[in-house]
């Protein structure tokens, strides 16, 4: 038990209280610690947007991310995004019908990119779209899938009056 500190903080809407090692990263907590294997790990050097979770709402890589500073945060990694009743969130089921789900890696970073965007700004541009998504790489796709998914999901989510 040398070397370890406390950690408190939500994931996914449940509380968790660990004891870590001062310099894992949010990546090795998540996957190691609580078998959250949907965050990707990936290039290792923020560089892929892979293990994209949001913090408090907002996208963060989370391979360079103390999990110390994670400290009383609320964190969501795609395993959280899912609706209650196990049917897949409006973004999720549009990148499955839009087929911007291809290998599957870079998808889980990409989706929660694109919910922290859908959150801010319910109806973005193309534009826009291409920002949210600029720290994201996708080698199958070409991205002109994904950004049809997310555009997708923006209708879905305003027709439904939810964000």
């Amino acid at each position: 038990m040398k070397n370890l500190v406390p950690l408190s903080f939500r994931v996914n809407g449940e509380q968790q209280d660990l004891l870590i090692r001062p310099w894992h990263t949010l990546l090795e907590v998540l996957r190691e610690h609580l078998g959250l294997t949907g965050t990707k790990r990936s290039c290792q050097e923020g560089q892929c947007g892979s293990c994209t979770v949001l913090i408090d709402g907002t996208p963060v890589n989370s391979c360079f991310y103390l999990a110390v500073e994670a400290q009383d945060k609320d964190i969501l990694t795609i395993e959280g995004l899912g609706r209650g009743d196990g049917g897949l969130h409006p973004i999720q089921k549009a990148f499955v019908e839009k087929g911007a789900v291809q290998c599957g890696f870079c998808t889980p970073g990409l989706i929660l990119a694109a919910k922290s965007l859908l959150d801010e700004n319910p109806s973005p541009s193309e534009d826009e779209i291409r920002n949210a998504i600029v720290g994201h790489l996708c080698r199958c796709t070409g991205y002109f899938q994904i950004i049809e998914a997310i555009r997708d999901a923006a209708s879905e989510l305003v027709a439904e009056g939810k964000r």
